[in-house]
């Protein structure tokens, strides 16, 4: 007996302002039965505490899901000095306290230690696997969580405003893979106190910004109308950054078939000098995204095909 998927065809992005207090997997659950989708997925966890920009894709988008976790991305979030807790955001227990209170200047000198690369040791409550577990697993249990540190990239990470005595927000631009949390809890040991995550938002994921993002409440109030796929922006919309060339014809069925095609065939051959080896591109037909390719030994090479 087959089994009939549930929802239909949609493909595209719906940026949502996630809101605190759900998961990720319950934000998306929610967006794809409002716009009955087949198929749905998100480019990157939001903890529960978080609000902000969670892009999620629909159908199709789902194979550009790996373009978008890659992207940097824009935080605002708050730490709360003097207090350390187990998950490094405000739902964990106080494991350590303080009564050091950092200065403006202190905490400015040590920002410039978080610049460019550098190695960070993820929270204890991660998703990461750990012998086929999951850190938070291990955690909730009491039992030894041992995370090796990992080189995250971090563009910018700058003092927004002293709140009060207790509290500061920040503005961080980062790569893909950093905590946030963890880079609380990092500063506030380099200011020569303890501390943890507050609040946190997410501002952007890549090409995804707050403008082109709609609430949770708003999204199920339009559920299942048209006026909700107005929300709905193009799958390419992910792969902002990568060149587009161009194909028609032979040469397009060949590339939906997952066939490669000389480079020297292309529509747009002013456009071959430009290109190296393992270049990726996004090509197009007829206005339409057709594959994610790159550049092997002379040829257009499909790594993904969309069937749009």
């Amino acid at each position: 007996m087959v089994r009939r998927r549930r929802g239909n065809t949609v493909n595209g992005w719906i940026v949502l302002d996630k809101p605190s207090g759900i998961t990720s997997t319950q934000a998306v659950n929610v967006t794809r039965k409002a716009l009955s989708a087949a198929k749905a997925g998100h480019s990157g966890t939001l903890d529960p505490l978080a609000t902000g920009i969670l892009p999620i894709a629909l159908g199709e988008a789902t194979k550009t899901i790996p373009y978008v976790i890659d992207a940097s991305k824009d935080y605002r979030f708050e730490i709360r000095w003097g207090e350390a807790r187990d998950t490094d955001d405000c739902e964990g227990r106080v494991t350590e306290t303080s009564e050091t209170r950092p200065t403006q200047s202190e905490i400015e000198a040590a920002l410039t230690g978080f610049q460019g690369a550098i190695e960070q040791v993820p929270p204890r409550f991660s998703a990461i696997k750990i012998k086929g577990k999951r850190a938070y697993a291990l955690a909730r249990e009491d039992k030894p969580v041992e995370l090796t540190p990992r080189e995250i990239w971090i563009e910018g990470f700058t003092l927004d405003r002293l709140v009060d005595t207790d509290r500061a927000t920040f503005l961080v631009t980062s790569g893909k893979g950093a905590y946030m949390r963890a880079l609380a809890r990092d500063l506030a040991l380099a200011v020569g106190t303890v501390g943890h995550v507050s609040a946190l938002r997410r501002l952007r994921v890549g090409p995804f910004k707050e403008a082109n993002a709609i609430s949770l409440d708003s999204l199920e109030a339009l559920a299942h109308s048209p006026a909700a796929f107005e929300h709905l922006l193009p799958l390419e919309t992910a792969l902002d950054g990568i060149p587009a060339m161009y194909f028609t014809g032979d040469e397009a069925n060949r590339l939906r078939r997952g066939q490669m095609v000389p480079v020297f065939g292309a529509a747009d051959r002013e456009r071959r000098g430009e290109l190296r080896e393992g270049d990726l591109l996004c090509v197009f037909s007829s206005g339409i995204p057709i594959a994610i390719s790159h550049i092997k030994g002379g040829c257009v090479c499909p790594v993904r095909v969309l069937n749009l």
